[in-house]
């Protein structure tokens, strides 16, 4: 047993990532797995992002084009199974827990991870998984303490004088494990019927416009979380106030406002309060324009005092 890292333990935080994206997919007719796309990502670049808080990333396959830098590498001889990729995989890393993950997990999410590791950390055992809708145990959505891994690695290759053809089980049953129902983030694409359903669900309601923007953020290269919220707002006043195509041209600019300020999410917030406020006054001056008559200082569609009535400005400089 291990005693758990204090929640203040600078080095609490520090993990490294394994990926496994080999594997033969036979109940996909052996389509490329880590390469389907779902919500428009491949399903790699789906894992990658869940745990790109990780020092290191390792993706055990051949190399491919990839959403962000990874390191690669591949069990030997290729084809020997997920212990001896894990082992391959592990070989790359040194930080003292490694978040291990299959390449075919549509839902799995940053805030997953997070929930894995602060498990693993905060109680004395060797390990953190997921389990599924049935309670079965799911390895390869886990974190796991490194030099557990290592020494039941070494202990299995002693045993067997190699890890090829050997399962997962073999591995997880000698470790002492935290299990996390998670019937969502558990959730992998095994079979056509499976893609179909993650497909579906990341395009229902609830769901769409985050993995939309997730998707184009991907698409572009962008790593920068912006308040979707208020941009939404900007977009509806630009709409409503203005015209309705000045809704995607008014967001279009703050975005480009923002980048030429070298600015983050708060150089955008500000663009966004700028664009706003501009929206809400040209709406004003249109309500104005329409009739509704405003004195000085009053507030379009507030009603005024009793008795005061606004007489047209003439003043020489009046407009």
């Amino acid at each position: 047993m291990t005693a758990f890292e204090p929640l203040g333990d600078p080095r609490a935080d520090v993990y490294d990532a394994v990926v496994l994206a080999g594997g033969a997919a036979r109940r996909l007719g052996g389509a490329d797995k880590p390469g389907l796309r779902v919500g428009g990502r491949p399903l790699l670049d789906r894992v990658l992002a869940a745990c790109s808080g990780a020092a290191t990333t390792v993706v055990v396959a051949g190399r491919r084009t990839t959403a962000r830098p990874v390191e690669w590498a591949r069990e030997d001889p290729p084809g020997a199974g997920p212990l001896a990729a894990l082992d391959a995989g592990l070989r790359r890393t040194t930080a003292r827990y490694v978040v291990v993950l299959s390449a075919d997990l549509p839902f799995l999410d940053e805030g997953t991870v997070r929930r894995l590791l602060t498990a693993l950390r905060t109680t004395a055992t060797e390990g953190a998984l997921l389990t599924d809708p049935g309670g079965r145990d799911q390895p390869l959505v886990a974190a796991y303490r490194s030099t557990a891994l290592r020494r039941e690695l070494a202990a299995l290759v002693a045993e067997h004088g190699g890890l090829a053809g050997l399962p997962l089980r073999r591995l997880t049953g000698a470790l002492d494990l935290t299990r996390i129902a998670d019937p969502v983030a558990s959730f992998d694409c095994d079979t056509w019927d499976d893609v179909a359903v993650a497909r579906a669900r990341i395009r229902e309601h609830g769901h769409v416009l985050d993995e939309w923007i997730s998707a184009v953020k991907d698409e572009l290269g962008i790593d920068l979380d912006v308040d979707t919220g208020a941009l939404l707002d900007l977009a509806r006043d630009a709409a409503h106030g203005v015209a309705r195509p000045a809704a995607p041209l008014t967001t279009f600019l703050v975005g480009y406002a923002a980048a030429r300020a070298e600015g983050g999410p708060e150089a955008v917030a500000e663009a966004a309060r700028r664009a706003t406020a501009l929206a809400l006054r040209w709406a004003a001056e249109d309500a104005t324009a329409a009739g509704e008559t405003t004195a000085p200082g009053e507030i379009p569609g507030e009603p005024t005092a009793p008795g005061n009535t606004t007489a047209p400005d003439t003043r020489p400089d009046a407009g």
